[in-house]
């Protein structure tokens, strides 16, 4: 399958922040060129033949945003359990609903979710959720691309589940689905149980990525358990001893701070989730300043509630000027590069992080011809500080246009969807 994008302003994220208009060719779901215009061979292009031609009519093509953080199926929570604290919110409404989830149920959940990605320009998604097999068919069925996330802890799951899941969904590294070692949290996992974790990512030298420090309370009553924070605790375990991911890291001091960079952790941001539950700021800006890679994550749909990578990309650099007293705090490019190439790379997604011959074509259009984007002073800035999903035109995956102007092409009709979603919801929460 050979596509060519042409007529389009291009913005790489390769290192290069200059936006140049050119064209991608992409050929069996990866880029083959990308070029400037007046750079190619006039004659050879004659003879070129394409399956499918995009005209972008003047408009970005950019990699899509990546949700390194999120909980795809919680979608029949959206809205269900709101303004309540983390703890309550968790153990009274949100673990006693999802008991109730079969199978079927996490599948057809999974599935409005990507449809809400797709819509925010979201190309990928490190999803943390139980009935993995579920999420993966969903996620290969609309074309979309899914890293699994270990989430196990004394509530469900096993170390040789795992070990399972890890080698099955990484053994084809064509597939759209992958898998990353991780469990739920510390205050929700026996110190057994983490052992047994850290032991299996010393056997395949692999990361391993958990909840951490996303209340103050979580930080406190872990002191008092064992005597250090979480992230001091965890890596005591010997946890991080290759590297992994903390989601959230709200709460953390000095000495945290120098364990996360000499293991070489990523930190993913959820500003909007964090807001609403009150959980607090994270301290992006002085990640940032010790050379910490941060990426971004809507969280769950029950937390959010939504999935928008664009609120998520003006509350990360927002909310960071303000703690800082500091208007030049986190600046959009570097807003950019988190929801972009950061993201990719703390979920193993080396190859899809920018746009360079050989990298997957998980591309989005960015319609820079609506109001919220005129005039075009600076589009990387349009992007972060007035973007927002209706400027999504087009989403592609592996060189596959799932969606554009508001028409998804993921094999299944929006109705039957969303009437599963609601019926799901009617079924469990009488709602």
């Amino acid at each position: 399958m050979r596509t060519k994008i042409y007529n389009a302003k291009i913005l790489t994220m390769n290192g290069e922040e200059k936006i140049f208009d050119g064209e991608i060719h992409i050929e069996d779901g990866r880029i083959s060129l990308v070029q400037p215009y007046g750079e190619n061979d006039a004659e050879q292009e004659k003879e070129r033949e394409w399956d499918t031609l995009i005209d972008a009519q003047g408009n970005l093509i950019m990699p899509g945003f990546k949700n390194a953080h999120t909980h795809s199926p919680m979608t029949f929570l959206r809205s269900y359990a709101d303004d309540m604290k983390l703890q309550e919110w968790l153990y009274e409404k949100v673990f006693p609903a999802e008991a109730e989830l079969t199978a079927e149920d996490i599948y057809w959940l999974t599935k409005l979710a990507v449809m809400e990605y797709l819509t925010s320009g979201v190309t990928s998604a490190f999803d943390m959720y139980k009935m993995k097999s579920e999420s993966a068919k969903a996620a290969e069925e609309t074309g979309f691309r899914m890293v699994l996330c270990g989430d196990i802890n004394d509530f469900g799951g096993t170390v040789h589940d795992v070990e399972k899941d890890y080698l099955n969904y990484n053994k084809d590294k064509d597939s759209l689905v992958s898998y990353q070692i991780g469990f739920h949290a510390e205050y929700t996992t026996s110190r057994e149980l983490m052992e047994q974790l850290a032991a299996l990512a010393d056997r395949y030298k692999a990361p391993v990525y958990v909840h951490c420090a996303e209340t103050k309370r979580e930080v406190d009553e872990c002191i008092q358990r064992s005597g250090m924070t979480p992230v001091a605790y965890m890596n005591s375990l010997g946890l991080f001893r290759h590297g992994g991911g903390l989601f959230h890291g709200v709460h953390v001091n000095d000495a945290d701070f120098n364990i996360i960079k000499e293991r070489g952790l990523y930190v993913v941001t959820n500003p909007a989730s964090n807001l609403k539950l009150a959980s607090g700021i994270a301290p992006v800006k002085r990640y940032l300043d010790l050379g910490i890679p941060v990426a971004i994550g809507t969280d769950g749909p029950a937390s959010n509630n939504c999935l928008d990578m664009f609120r998520e990309m003006f509350l990360t650099t927002g909310l960071q000027k303000v703690l800082c007293d500091d208007p030049e705090a986190v600046p959009a490019m570097d807003v950019l590069k988190m929801a972009v190439v950061n993201g990719a790379h703390a979920m193993g997604l080396s190859d899809c992080d920018s746009i360079a011959p050989g990298k997957r074509a998980d591309l989005i259009m960015i319609d820079l011809k609506q109001p919220n984007m005129q005039p075009l002073h600076n589009i990387e800035k349009n992007v972060v500080y007035s973007g927002s999903k209706q400027n999504i035109k087009m989403t592609m995956i592996n060189g596959k246009v799932v969606y554009q102007d508001g028409q998804f092409y993921i094999g299944e009709k929006t109705e039957k969807i969303y009437e599963n979603a609601n019926r799901i919801s009617e079924r469990i929460l009488g709602m």
